[in-house]
């Protein structure tokens, strides 16, 4: 079965209170099966236009990471994100 992975691309306009949605985020997340893959660190955009931090999340499945995204312990942390940064978020089949 593919796996499933939400990618997210994040540039953060409030980072003391972005801190609090990675302390929350975290442990729901990985409690939903999900895998911490790329957080963060160092990344360079080579063509087009991106924003400053990129996540990758890894799921046993497309439907668990669909399931986490829409979870709705999720959703509540998701909202200080919202507050406190721009990003697109984006679910993906693997392979």
């Amino acid at each position: 079965m593919p796996k499933g992975y939400i990618i997210a691309h994040v540039t953060v306009t409030d980072p003391e209170a972005y801190k609090e949605y990675v302390i929350k985020d975290t442990p729901i997340l990985e409690g939903l099966g999900g895998r911490f893959v790329i957080r963060g660190g160092q990344s360079q955009v080579v063509e087009g236009e991106s924003h400053e931090r990129h996540v990758v999340i890894e799921f046993p499945s497309y439907e668990a990471a669909q399931a986490a995204y829409n979870d709705p312990d999720y959703q509540e942390v998701a909202k200080i994100r919202r507050r406190t940064a721009q990003s697109s978020i984006i679910l993906v089949e693997g392979t």
